[in-house]
């Protein structure tokens, strides 16, 4: 009797392990066919995108993550289902797609790209100064984010550009509301549009027109002194400019171009020197 127990305990422990061992090679058959599927998904989203059809490889990118969630290739595969839903110019799901990457895998080696791409999805959906200014602030926020975290990468040289044109791009809505509010009487709300544009964007092409409409506003509403001021400011950094031209007609209603030669000179650059007189 002892010996049977002894030879069912054994039994057991074969039947045990052969279990184990089965098991093991199941596991490995299934995250090897899982694997191969992966990386055949993968392969097949590349090739669609390669062909434009960018729609449907996002879907295969999502699949291989899917298929693959703990590899390296997951977060890769999310990555560019973003890419392929920004070239399809589906701005909202690269979006939603690149938010989620940066929950899911914060450590990625390529998170400074995914920065970027939220970044440009934003930019391309700016439309003009008379639109909704929101893509324009996040674009720029997210410009600056990517200066500050990830200064020597490729991105930051793109990122510097871009912000250099959203500065004029704001600059130019403050020109366009002014010029809203002077059509409309409103000059206090003028004045402080064309006051932004001279405080915030003063390295942009739109200073000399806010400089101008100034003069030209205190001077209509009886601030003489004040227009002047403003006047000496516009000639003292871009009196060879169009708008001074019309600034200097202000003062001198019988002003003509052909009659009197401006005097060019060389511009300084030192507005911040003028700005004490309007402390």
């Amino acid at each position: 009797m002892r010996f049977f127990k002894n030879f069912l305990l054994i039994i057991f422990f074969i039947i045990l392990l052969s279990s184990c061992s089965k098991d093991e090679k199941i596991s490995v058959i299934k995250e090897t066919r899982q694997d191969l599927e992966m990386v055949a998904a993968y392969k097949e989203a590349y090739e669609a995108l390669e062909k434009n059809d960018t729609f449907y490889a996002a879907k295969k990118f999502l699949e291989a993550e899917l298929l693959f969630p703990q590899s390296d290739w997951a977060s890769r595969s999310l990555l560019m289902a973003s890419y392929s839903y920004y070239m399809q110019d589906y701005y909202s799901e690269a979006l939603s797609s690149l938010e989620r990457y940066l929950k899911t895998y914060p450590n990625d080696a390529e998170i400074s790209y995914a920065h970027y791409l939220i970044a440009i999805c934003y930019y391309e959906t700016i439309e003009d100064e008379k639109r909704d200014t929101e893509p324009i602030v996040r674009a720029k926020n997210k410009f600056q984010f990517i200066l500050e975290n990830y200064p020597n990468t490729d991105f930051a040289i793109d990122a510097k550009f871009k912000l250099g044109l959203i500065k004029n791009l704001l600059a130019s809505k403050e020109i366009y509301l002014g010029r809203h509010y002077i059509k409309k009487e409103k000059w206090i709300a003028a004045i402080n549009r064309f006051k932004n544009v001279i405080t915030n964007y003063d390295d942009t092409v739109y200073v000399e027109e806010a400089i101008h409409r100034l003069v030209e506003i205190n001077y209509k509403i009886g601030l003489i002194d004040e227009s002047k001021k403003y006047a000496s400011l516009l000639g003292y950094n871009y009196q060879s400019g169009d708008w001074y031209k019309k600034t200097y007609k202000i003062f001198n209603k019988n002003y003509s171009p052909e009659k009197n030669k401006i005097i060019k000179k060389q511009k300084k650059g030192v507005i911040s020197k003028f700005k004490k007189l309007f402390d």
